[in-house]
């Protein structure tokens, strides 16, 4: 099989998980484009992207561009004529740079397309109760998340699965469609395809704070797939009053019972060995929380930290 030259870009673990792969594989990574190093943290420390830390590691030529149309950036990545480019979790490239390499710029997305356009393919999958999702590779074009399919894979969503599991071994198979891709494209045994028309493609957009608060007025299921497709991160929260003092509250994780309670959604029920919130149709108890200000706890620890529970509200 012809070993193919290829530029990978990228940023998070995700993507480094994708790059090993295609370095362990007999294709060549010439260059990695990651994003620019950046202080964070308390000590405002220079961090590297986990893209950059492996690249590094491995003595493959790192480009971290301010700006992706930059001409003195883009001659460099001519010299190293890749065949191919690959991009993983990066970002909106310009046409000048997608259509570089003779063979094409492929993405890998974590969603059957085209469902689950979009920056947070993962987080919606689990908030709608989808039984299946899947990875897909395709030739990336000037519309977002849009261009022919090359390869698709599904994987099952288990039962009471969190973002962050399913984020894990979405990594893990995406790696390895994309080794699988390159390989296909070196061999010429792939035929892309269209993506398929539907009418109402489920989106799968970019998550902001606002759109992280849950609603206790929705059914109870509704809830706990909510909290789960937010868990860990970016976390579902609620508001909680403690005394005259407002704070937010993030929810990992917890279990729901149907119940015909008659009281309003929204209400808290809370004693020391008891946290229930009421929803439209049962009763959400959570398991995993953190309190504004505090570390990430149990339910029993959260509990054990207060003595007067009357002055606790939603």
């Amino acid at each position: 099989m012809k070993s193919l030259k290829v530029v990978f870009l990228g940023t998070p673990e995700f993507a480094k998980t994708s790059l090993e792969a295609i370095h362990q594989s007999s294709h060549e990574v010439v260059g990695v484009v990651t994003v620019a190093d950046k202080a964070s943290g308390r000590g405002q420390k220079i961090s590297q992207s986990p893209v950059k830390v492996y690249a590094s590691e491995n003595n493959i030529p790192v480009f971290q561009p301010e700006k992706l149309r930059n001409p003195e950036f883009l001659e460099e990545l001519r010299k190293l004529e890749a065949d191919v480019f690959v991009v993983v979790a990066f970002r909106m490239m310009p046409k000048v740079l997608f259509e570089m390499p003779k063979i094409g710029t492929f993405n890998l997305h974590a969603s059957l397309l085209p469902d689950y356009r979009g920056a947070a393919p993962i987080n919606y999958a689990v908030i709608n109760g989808e039984e299946k999702t899947g990875a897909t590779t395709f030739f990336i074009n000037e519309k977002i998340d849009e261009g022919n399919i090359l390869l698709q894979e599904e994987l099952e969503i288990l039962p009471d699965e969190n973002a962050g599991s399913l984020h894990d071994r979405l990594m893990i198979m995406g790696s390895k469609l994309v080794v699988k891709t390159l390989n296909g494209l070196a061999e010429n045994s792939i035929t892309e395809r269209p993506q398929p028309h539907v009418e109402h493609p489920k989106n799968a957009y970019k998550i902001f704070k606002e759109d992280t608060k849950i609603n206790w007025n929705a059914p109870s299921k509704t809830v706990h797939q909510f909290i789960l497709g937010m868990s860990p991160y970016p976390a579902a929260f609620t508001t909680i009053k403690i005394g005259e003092e407002e704070k937010g509250l993030k929810i990992f994780a917890g279990k729901f019972e149907i119940d015909n309670h008659g009281k309003p959604s929204g209400t808290l029920d809370i004693s020391k060995n008891d946290f229930k919130i009421y929803t439209e149709d049962g009763v959400y108890f959570p398991q995993e929380l953190q309190l504004e200000g505090k570390k990430r706890m149990s339910v029993k620890d959260f509990l054990n930290g207060f003595r007067n529970f009357d002055e606790i509200s939603l």
